[in-house]
């Protein structure tokens, strides 16, 4: 088969013969239709995120595809079958603290590590070996929406949020940071899920003005000015009702007072989820007060990633025609123009964007 192989950290990928995977138990062999594109793919080939990617390697993080073959403890899937590759892997041989590893993309620690010494290889190839449980079934689709479905990738990260907090129908969420990839998914994946409102803060005027034109009334978007308090104050009269959870995907490049100020919204009894990169590069800590958040009852959780029973749950919101894929402005390249592809993908980052490397 063919793949796209990076042989090392800052050269170009090649598309070029490869031997094919051979699965065992445990395991599904796909044949890849299409792969999305990271907007920061660039930054992890370089070098510069400083992934734990070993080379040389075929990457890619997630794709959607075809069933090709399925192991013997497979009692659902079937050859043909549309499956999302899911790239969350994680260990069998720990319920309580499994390791992870994103196939194709970067390992956590060192079992993560160990895990990805055997699952290395991702998805820009024309074939993909993935562990059973994460080649998830889709059901039919058209092969022209293929490239759509990568999307998945995106909002599953948001969902996996929004699961976390168990964000309910009738509730009102604030996303921090609802300007980027991550932040604008939350948006549309809440309100799929029934969101009373959802208030979109963010510094980019002409994103939110987007936003508001997207989703409507449902969506009340919020300037942000840097300055902490006030910012606080005009996120909670933005509404006339209680806000009831905060989802913060802010960048690693934002202070962390922009995500306190966010945070500090939330109504007695809130609830706030962390899934952004503040912090990542040094700076102030979060400092959120103590007494603040004993004497009002506030959850603060972490998250990365996602369940692995997401995926299902988000298939169906797509399925039921609550969650709209054709909000994704999706450009598409040929395997052969892949290291075209990933310069475009940087260049074109931003909400409802979309980068897939068409493959079949």
């Amino acid at each position: 088969m063919k793949a796209a192989v990076l042989t090392k950290l800052g050269a170009p990928l090649a598309w070029q013969d490869v031997t094919p995977p051979a699965i065992g138990t445990g395991e599904v062999l796909v044949d890849v239709h299409s792969a999305p594109i990271l907007s920061y793919a660039n930054e992890v080939f370089s070098g510069a995120r400083r992934y734990l990617i070993p080379t040389p390697v075929i990457p890619g993080c997630g794709a959607i595809g075809k069933v090709r073959e399925v192991g013997p403890d497979a009692t659902k899937l079937k050859v043909g079958d549309w499956v999302f590759c899911d790239p969350t892997v994680r260990s069998r041989d720990d319920a309580l603290m499994p390791d992870i590893t994103l196939q194709g993309w970067s390992a956590r620690g060192e079992g993560g590590q160990m895990l990805q010494r055997y699952f290395r290889d991702g998805t820009f190839g024309e074939q993909v070996r993935v562990p059973t449980e994460n080649a998830v079934a889709i059901g039919q689709i058209d092969p022209a929406n293929a490239s759509q479905w990568c999307a998945l990738n995106t909002l599953l990260i948001a969902y996996g949020g929004l699961l976390k907090m168990n964000l309910q129908a009738g509730e009102c969420l604030l996303v921090s940071g609802a300007t980027g990839n991550f932040g604008s998914a939350t948006i549309i994946t809440a309100l799929a899920m029934g969101a009373r409102s959802v208030i979109a803060a963010g510094r980019n005027q002409a994103v939110l003005d987007d936003l508001k034109g997207r989703f409507g009334n449902r969506l009340v978007p919020v300037k942000l000015t840097g300055d902490s308090e006030r910012d606080t104050d005009t996120i909670k009269k933005s509404v006339a009702w209680p806000i009831d959870a905060v989802l913060d995907f802010l960048p690693p490049s934002v202070e962390a007072a922009v995500a306190r100020a966010a945070i500090m919204a939330v109504r007695p009894y809130g609830r706030a989820v962390l899934m952004g990169g503040v912090g990542m590069l040094g700076g102030d800590d979060l400092a959120l007060p103590y007494p603040w958040i004993m004497r009002n009852n506030i959850s603060i959780h972490g998250q990365w990633m996602y369940d692995s029973a997401a995926v299902t749950g988000m298939v169906r919101l797509v399925h039921s025609g609550l969650l709209d894929l054709e909000q994704f402005a999706v450009t598409e390249f040929s395997p052969q123009d892949v290291n075209e592809a990933v310069a475009h993908a940087a260049s074109n980052a931003g909400p409802f964007k979309l980068t897939a490397l068409k493959i079949k």
